[in-house]
């Protein structure tokens, strides 16, 4: 009984060492502290994006999010025609 707590240990050692040290791991960092993401409205289609995602672009002075570069060029097209 005491040999296989020995081998069960073992393995979930090995396991362990094993996940910490492999060469595929990569460990991944929030820029905002680990906090959720602020979501931004799309005006165009009205899709909610987080805000690191978004497109940014700055339209007669006032900035804009975007879920593409399709949805900001044409909002951009759609606001030259207002004008």
């Amino acid at each position: 009984m005491r040999f296989l707590i020995f081998l069960l240990l073992a393995y979930l050692l090995y396991r362990v060492l094993r996940g910490l040290f492999s060469p595929g791991r990569e460990i991944k960092k929030t820029t905002n502290g680990g906090a959720i993401d602020e979501m931004v409205q799309d005006p165009l289609c009205k899709t909610y994006i987080p805000l690191r995602d978004a497109k940014r672009k700055v339209i007669d002075g006032r900035e804009y999010f975007f879920c593409s570069d399709t949805c900001a060029n044409q909002f951009q097209r759609e606001m030259t025609k207002e004008e």
